[in-house]
């Protein structure tokens, strides 16, 4: 069985330039970037949409922040989700992902059940602990993270993760750890209506479970609720998401060490830039930890197939920059796919990614200037016909040993109009898309389709 995601990752279109140094960049001004960021996110939900009608089975974004180099912008999927949510009906909401150690977990987990709620159970919700500084420093301090100290790091992430499945799984409940103390213990709540109300028989928590109920406080002003030494113990999170006992999960994966943390908490996980041979010790680590664990699963459901389990809707995702060439000879539309491609890598290369590309008997630095070639040449950017590209595609399948196999095609590159985006979707749809049903299976919304006729 085949599954087919979009990715969207909020790039420019500004057109690109290459500086004297090589560096690709945006031209124009700052407020330039601003206006383009506005035309992109009206971009996102339209092509979020369009994906439905097209066939796509999901859309997934990314959240980022604060990017005048315009390689990525997306400061709140979810709210963009939310719009595509309330104009469709089939296509799962996916985020890769949501950097959990820069929000607030209880406000996270509403957000995300809401999504869930208004789209009907079709949220696909990826986290994340995030590696840039300026957006980690400037909105995960308050909770407790910091990039620059990745133990620190882990621990706020691993803490906010424990808090949001506790607001999605149980009824009423307390958490006090190292940065979150919820309800804080000093909250005072001493108000009749909370009191009768968990004082019905039957309710689901007693009132001792919820108040820690106290004499009066003749220190406080005139407010009842705050006139008494009465305090909160537990609160309740509404809404929770409408996936019991909450949405599949999923996490970005890099490190071997997160790899094997993502099996053993039962999550998804996907791959954005690693050639196939990296992809293949990655899938063994993998289900190497999924087996030693006894397959953890939000479902209890079990084993599930090697590189992805439709049916059960486990395992792993490859997503790749994709570009589909009407005429393989047009070299100017080629060094545009090359500004727009090496425009994302002359990003993200700062981070040290580039040894990621490295074959088993390279070495390359950290900061290594990562030209469009060698994207192509590792398998990273798929480029060329429709029939080539869907070739690329099957051969990721193949030479990873998907079972069932999860592709996300990441069309939106820098430097392209909207318009020439969506011309992308259309081609992808109608070329590339056929070859890879014939290849791989039918998806589960055919599926559900012939259940529906009773064929």
């Amino acid at each position: 069985m085949l599954e087919i995601g979009l990715f969207h990752n909020g790039a420019t279109d500004l057109p690109l330039k290459r500086s004297q140094t090589g560096m690709v960049l945006p031209s124009g001004t700052l407020a330039d970037m601003h206006a383009s960021n506005q035309r992109v996110v009206r971009s996102q939900v339209r092509q979020g949409v369009l994906a439905e009608q097209l066939g796509f089975e999901y859309f997934w974004m990314t959240e980022h922040h604060f990017q005048p180099e315009g390689a990525e912008f997306s400061p709140n999927p979810m709210s963009v989700q939310m719009a595509v949510a309330a104009q469709t009906s089939r296509i799962r909401l996916g985020q890769f992902a949501n950097i959990i150690t820069w929000w607030h977990p209880i406000r996270f987990a509403e957000q995300a059940a809401l999504l869930d709620v208004v789209s009907n159970g079709r949220l696909e919700c990826g986290i994340g602990r995030g590696y840039q500084p300026r957006e980690n420093e400037t909105l995960g301090r308050n909770y407790g993270s910091t990039i620059q100290d990745q133990e620190r790091n882990r621990a706020a992430f691993e803490e906010a993760y424990e808090l949001i499945l506790k607001a999605w799984t149980e009824p009423s409940f307390s958490h006090h750890g190292e940065n979150f103390s919820i309800p804080p213990t000093y909250t005072k709540w001493h108000h009749a209506q909370t009191m009768e109300l968990f004082s019905q028989p039957g309710y689901g928590r007693a009132l001792e479970d919820v108040l820690k109920v106290g004499k009066p406080d003749l220190y406080s002003g005139g407010n009842p609720v705050v006139a008494s030494t009465t305090v909160l113990k537990e609160i309740s999170v509404f809404p929770q998401p409408v996936q019991r006992p909450y949405p599949p999960l999923w996490m970005p994966l890099t490190s071997e060490r997160s790899i094997r943390y993502a099996a053993a908490q039962g999550m998804n996980g996907g791959f954005i830039a690693e050639p196939i041979w990296r992809l293949k010790i990655n899938f063994e680590q993998y289900y190497d930890e999924a087996e030693k664990r006894g397959w953890p699963d939000r479902l209890n459901r079990g084993r599930f197939k090697y590189g992805w389990d439709a049916d059960k809707h486990r395992g792993l995702l490859v997503a790749r920059m994709t570009h589909i060439m009407k005429d393989p000879n047009n070299r100017a539309e080629l060094e545009r796919v090359a500004l727009g491609a090496e425009l994302g890598w002359s990003y993200y290369g700062g981070f040290g990614f580039a040894p990621l590309l490295a074959n088993p008997d390279e070495k390359f630095a950290a900061d290594m200037r990562v030209p469009f070639e060698l994207l192509r040449d590792r398998g990273v950017a798929l480029v060329g016909t429709a029939e080539q590209v869907a070739e690329q595609i099957l051969r990721i399948k193949q030479e990873v040993g998907f079972e069932d196999f999860f592709f996300v095609a990441w069309l939106e590159l820098g430097g392209f109009a909207a318009e020439e985006i969506e011309e992308q979707m259309y081609l992808f749809a109608e070329e590339v898309l056929p070859i890879l049903r014939r290849e791989c299976g039918g998806s589960p919304w055919e599926q559900a389709a012939l259940a529906g006729t009773g064929a």
